[in-house]
């Protein structure tokens, strides 16, 4: 591996390797009830028998149970419910209905299913229904196909509420494919729950009430319960994965500092987009075919603009061999890369999660994962990306600025040795639930026999009786029907936790380069902000939400931009509470009202990140009512724990930040999904209090986990500050990139003093009445 990288002996920045042994594959037989014309068309691929685990999930989706099959990468979970779809349609009356999670995703299975219908299995009639769907190819779906090719956003606002063309498809549907469903969680998955509530309840009011979900999921700690959640009925589960894979050796890596400094002259380590960048640059030279895992659509721009600059020094004929593949493409520009990808075209390509799917990609021998993905579901499905066809292959882990990574990196037992984490759901949050009655409400009028369907009927009951008061919906006889004119499920995102989508638009040539959820506008597409679309760059001119639109102009700067925030929480009640008489601790669960306005912006240099300056940006407050969890104890506490008057800001601050970049490790969030906020003396605790709160109104769950998870994350996080090596604080442990006070006061070794004590105090505090007056 060190080889590979150009080193001559493994290099300090290396601090563990893993050997992923080989698994030798487990076959079965066919199912008997399976067509003979389906046998041969899959032996056309290849494929002799069938994976043990792929025959016990068909025959439970055969038997009318829902299950969800939770296998790695590359398992084969796409012929799983192939062979109870394809034996079941063979009726010529029966549909089935696939969603997946991305675009991308969904254009390499209707390949597949296209492909058994080209090869014998010719009572398949598959057809895509998605944004980029012509209308004549709609009309087709509409009247003939059986295998709807879709995603939940066009089944939630294109196909549930013009339901009474679907009516002879819906009322036969037998199966509904939920490919990747782990990926359903947080404000998504949530949604998309409500959405397959919808769906069946259409389904009931069409006669139809054996719909069968078979779910395709990464391996994770409840699949069966995590499936059950979302599909709203009980799920079984099959979770041995029975599949061959070749070795894979994985190696942990942790950058440098780069001997630049940020704020407060911390200390920087090399970024993750130049990390990852000589690694794939590497593994081209090498003729490694790989691609490299970032987070952000920037990063994966950055990326690919590093790694082209860099083939054109060593090898100027492999330059044209790298590529970016993110969200937010044209479709095809998306269908472009994906093709030569799969062809071998492209030798190294730089991407968001948007390829972690099960999109068929063959012969891959490299990944980077540059920065934790955010759940070791992630991180095992970016993983097996490498090594598909059974070969020998090599993963990279590069650690990010972050305590997450920090703690990761210098505790690789927490990746591999722990149960992979459920998802975390909460359909019943009031914000998403009331939007979706409004919703099923314009599809069909509800009933108060509904009210059962969507949650617990008395919560569900309160919600449609608060939308009727405010005049969404009106009561008549035949039930509560939607008043408005507007499309109610145009009205929501199942993405964004804010507005739709806004368009950015190139203001020289008018042209669409892509869009970007409402919610995020603030923060990434603020006048003056970088925007980085298939490795060109342009600079945000304006931001009009009125009208949904960003304008950008061209540029090449050698800079990206950050932007800044402040924030304040207020209590709004206590759901739960737990507490510690001897260290007057009091670790608190419930809802709050967070304001937040993002204030300014900082340039940063591109290899280095260093601060080049920041810039005031004018932009409204935006008010958010949501879940959060809190600490809070007399400064009295701290000050015997270890800590003085003056170092207490920084203390509590310093922490704040790690918990907020250490909470993934018990609840499948994003570091972006949730905010926090410190003070000595909070106006409502009246006390030194932290808040970590959920970022989507109503809350999603994430603050709830974090609470019942107590120890588990104060502890994590308090190692992750000790295992980073700086002296004073740096973006790997205490530094946050979002904070609204440049990250000042913060003190590193005093936050370990408080998350000591708030440990320690865990350890003897019992569940007591929530506060009714904070």
């Amino acid at each position: 591996m060190a080889e590979l990288l150009g080193y001559s002996r493994v290099p300090d920045q290396l601090v563990h390797t893993r050997v992923l042994p080989e698994r030798t594959a487990r076959f079965s037989v066919w199912p008997e009830s399976l067509p003979a014309q389906f046998r041969d068309a899959v032996g056309s691929t290849g494929v002799e028998q069938p994976f043990a685990h792929q025959v016990a999930a068909a025959q439970l989706a055969l038997a009318g149970e829902h299950v969800v099959l939770a296998t790695g990468t590359a398992s084969g979970k796409s012929l799983a419910y192939h062979m109870p779809v394809a034996t079941t349609l063979a009726d010529g009356i029966s549909t089935a209905l696939y969603l997946a999670p991305t675009k991308a995703l969904s254009a390499d299975q209707l390949a597949s299913w296209q492909y058994l219908a080209d090869h014998g299995v010719n009572w398949l009639r598959p057809a895509p229904y998605d944004g980029d769907t012509d209308p004549q190819s709609r009309a087709w779906a509409r009247e003939h196909a059986n295998v709807l090719v879709t995603n939940p956003d066009m089944l939630h606002v294109g196909i549930l509420p013009n339901h009474s063309a679907w009516s002879k498809f819906f009322r036969h549907l037998k199966y509904v494919i939920v490919d990747e469903a782990h990926t359903y969680r947080g404000v998504f998955g949530s949604h998309v729950a409500v959405v397959l509530t919808r769906l069946r309840r259409i389904c009931a009011h069409l006669g139809n009430t054996e719909l069968i979900f078979f779910g395709a999921s990464a391996t994770s700690s409840a699949p069966a319960e995590s499936f059950s959640a979302l599909i709203g009925a009980p799920a079984r589960s099959v979770e041995e994965d029975t599949s061959g894979h070749g070795e894979v050796v994985v190696g942990f890596w942790e950058s440098e500092f780069s001997g630049a400094t940020g704020e407060h002259n911390a200390p920087l380590r090399r970024s993750l987009m130049a990390t990852g960048a000589d690694m794939l640059t590497d593994l081209a030279v090498n003729s490694i075919r790989s691609v490299a895992f970032i987070r952000s659509r920037r990063g994966a721009e950055a990326m690919a603009q590093i790694v082209k600059r860099q083939l054109a020094e060593v090898d100027p004929s492999l330059v044209g061999r790298a590529a970016a593949y993110r969200a937010g493409l044209l479709p095809e520009e998306r269908r472009e890369v994906e093709d030569q990808l799969n062809n071998g075209k492209l030798l190294a390509v730089s991407t968001t999660p948007a390829l972690e799917l099960g999109i068929d990609i063959a012969g891959l021998d490299g990944v980077v994962v540059a920065g934790w993905p955010g759940t070791r579901a992630s991180f095992f499905q970016q993983l097996g990306r490498a090594g598909r066809a059974g070969q020998r292959s090599i993963a990279l882990y590069v650690a990010g600025d972050d305590p997450m990574d920090t703690y990761l990196v210098h505790h690789p037992q927490a990746v591999f040795d722990l149960a992979v984490e459920d998802n975390v759901i909460d359909p019943q949050n009031p914000h998403i639930l009331s939007a979706h009655l409004c919703a099923a409400a314009a599809e069909l009028p509800l009933q108060p026999s509904d009210l059962g369907v969507f949650g617990d009927a008395d919560h569900v009951r309160d919600i449609v009786e608060e939308l009727t008061s405010t005049g969404y919906l009106r009561r008549r006889p035949a039930g509560w029907y939607w008043t408005h004119e507007q499309h109610a499920a145009g009205m929501i995102s199942l993405r964004d936790a804010g507005g739709g989508p806004m368009q950015i638009i190139d203001g020289e040539t008018g042209a669409i380069l892509g869009s970007i959820g409402a919610e995020q506008a603030h923060s990434q597409t603020h006048p003056g902000a970088v925007y980085v679309h298939q490795g060109r760059t342009w600079v945000v001119e304006d931001l009009d939400e009125d009208h949904s639109t960003v304008v950008v102009l061209r540029a090449e700067p050698e800079y990206y931009t950050q932007a800044r925030d402040v924030t304040d929480v207020e209590i709004l009640g206590e759901d739960a509470r737990i507490y510690s008489e001897p260290d007057k601790l009091a670790w608190v669960h419930g809802p709050v009202k967070v304001t937040n306005q993002v204030v300014s912006y900082q340039r940063k240099e591109v290899s280095s990140g260093k601060v080049i300056d920041e810039q005031p940006l004018e932009l409204a407050a935006r008010e958010l009512y949501t879940q959060g969890v809190w600490f809070t104890a007399p400064s009295q506490q701290f000050i015997t724990a270890g800590l003085t008057t003056d170092r207490l800001p920084g203390a509590l601050h310093a922490a704040e930040h790690a918990m907020i970049g250490m909470m993934p490790l018990v609840a499948s969030n994003d570091r972006w999904d949730i905010g926090g906020v410190s003070l000595v003396l909070h106006p409502d605790t009246e006390a030194p209090t932290v808040f970590v709160y959920d970022g989507h109104p109503g809350g999603v769950g994430f603050a709830t986990r974090g609470f019942s998870q107590a120890s588990t994350w104060i502890t994590a996080t308090m190692h992750a500050i000790e295992n980073c090596a700086c002296t004073d604080g740096c973006p790997s442990c205490v530094q946050s990139p979002k904070c609204g006070n440049r990250n000042s006061p913060l003190d590193k070794a005093g936050a370990v003093v408080v998350l000591n004590y708030v440990a320690e105090a865990l350890t003897r505090a019992v569940s007591v009445p929530p506060e009714t007056q904070p």
